[in-house]
């Protein structure tokens, strides 16, 4: 059975897709990656489709809740990453929490960001015991104090977070216009913004192997 990565957060605009489509793409490199699109906005499907030859893995839409609760029988891959819709209270993003093996919560370090980031961790992660960690997006390179305060903060709480941390770069928006993924951009901040992600996924697969 694939290990199921769910991609989640009660807000829009925290950099979620571009999480889930730029996660997926540096997990293919070394292993069999289904995305699945269960957010009725379809970004990340507009994203890939656009130019579709440039993905190392297959990507499926489906935003019904029964559909989505078989995820974990599926065969043929051994990570599926689901990108949630946005809605604390989805029957999708509630489908996908109860099969998955792990959740992911990217969120800016802005105080109000972390704020809702806080009572989706209360409100429909904590209940469910499910493990997880928080991604701090957006972080600005200028500013890495405030993303630093935000880590000690949710650590205050007990909700863990992820050592490693993604920084605001052009190239994610430039990456996503031109229907690539942040490991096939060749433009400015290139290198940076790619080895934000596969710091990113180290330390998830590190902390799968506990």
């Amino acid at each position: 059975m694939p290990r199921i990565i769910a991609i989640a957060n009660g807000k829009g605009g925290v950099g979620k897709t571009t999480t889930a489509v730029n996660l997926a793409a540096t997990f293919s490199e070394k292993t069999r990656v289904l995305l699945v699109d269960a957010d009725i906005q379809g970004s990340a499907t507009w994203w890939v489709e656009r130019n579709r030859e440039k993905w190392g893995f297959d990507l499926a839409q489906e935003t019904d809740p029964k559909l989505l609760s078989g995820l974990s029988k599926i065969e043929g891959y051994d990570l599926v990453v689901v990108d949630t819709p946005p809605a604390l209270h989805s029957e999708a993003l509630a489908a996908v929490v109860a099969i998955a093996d792990y959740l992911l919560l990217p969120t800016p370090p802005a105080p109000m960001d972390l704020a809702v980031l806080i009572e989706t961790v209360r409100e429909a992660v904590t209940p469910v015991g499910i493990a997880h960690r928080v991604l701090l997006t957006r972080v600005d390179s200028r500013s890495l104090g405030e993303a630093l305060e935000a880590q000690n903060t949710l650590m205050e709480l007990g909700i863990p977070a992820c050592n490693a941390f993604v920084r605001a770069y052009k190239a994610h928006e430039r990456a996503a216009l031109e229907g690539v993924p942040i490991t096939q951009w060749r433009g400015n901040n290139a290198r940076e913004a790619q080895a934000d992600y596969r710091r990113v996924a180290n330390e998830l697969q590190r902390d799968w192997r506990k």
